[in-house]
């Protein structure tokens, strides 16, 4: 019923009860959760859970902003041996972050150069990572070129202008839990995103929803998400679960389970 679009469900935070939160999620009828990678060093555990769920759990491939340092270029060659259309869904996470350090973004942005032209090189979505740079990512995307280019904001936080523009390229709208905070104005904007580019995810084990504020995310919780988002467009949340799911299977083209 529910497709949990984005979450690093293979990070340490889950190290304890891995097996456990996996089946919370499959009882909430979150059927699938898609694993954008970080950087070289979870790539192996997150095809380790691909592996240990296949067909719940699919990996993506990419480097994440806020792992973009002086060793870049390492760890971009080490990333791109890895992408293989048959055992990954998506290019990404990848994309400009402006919140934690302004140092390296001219890094930043030619990280996320070389990762458009993968996805549209392997003709894969990608998996944009948007935080106080919608202006940069804009740029840098108009300059790469987006012709045959689709994919999808992840945990999309910007204003309506900025919410027209994502979707002038004709890409998806993933939304999470920050759409529950009290003192978010999302809301106002997410009402607008059209149900036929709208994706529901978490950001696990990051940005726990209202009532799990605070706490340690999971995919269980997409529920609260869907809920949220149900109600801005009157529906249940098992229509929109049912919607957002068809969603993200047109996006991501999902392959059959690894080793099938």
């Amino acid at each position: 019923m529910y497709t949990d679009s984005h979450s690093h469900l293979y990070l340490d935070a889950f190290s304890d009860d891995r097996d456990a939160m996996v089946r919370r999620a499959l009882d909430a009828g979150v059927s699938r959760m898609f694993l954008p990678n970080i950087d070289s060093t979870t790539i192996k555990p997150m095809f380790r859970m691909r592996d240990q769920y296949p067909g719940s759990c699919f990996p993506m491939m990419g480097l994440h902003p806020t792992s973009v340092k002086q060793n870049y270029q390492e760890e971009l060659r080490t990333i791109e041996k890895h992408l293989d259309p048959r055992e990954i869904i998506a290019i990404g996470e990848t994309g400009i972050d402006l919140y934690w350090d302004k140092t390296f973004l001219r890094e930043q942005e030619e990280v996320f150069k070389v990762q458009i032209q993968w996805a549209k090189e392997m003709k894969l979505p990608l998996v944009i990572h948007a935080r106080d740079s919608f202006r940069e990512i804009f740029r840098a995307m108009d300059e790469a070129g987006t012709i045959g280019l689709r994919g999808v904001f992840h945990s999309f936080t910007g204003s309506h202008a900025e919410l027209e523009k994502a979707l002038s390229y004709g890409f998806m709208i993933g939304i999470n839990g920050i759409v529950t905070f009290k003192n978010s104005t999302l809301g106002e904007v997410a009402g607008s995103i059209p149900l036929d580019r709208l994706l529901l995810e978490t950001d696990a084990p990051f940005l726990a929803p209202v009532p799990y504020r605070g706490k340690r995310n999971e995919s269980s919780y997409l529920v609260e998400v869907a809920a949220k988002m149900a109600d801005f467009h009157n529906l249940n949340k098992e229509e929109l679960g049912r919607i957002t799911s068809r969603n993200a299977d047109l996006l991501f083209q999902i392959q059959p389970p690894h080793g099938t």
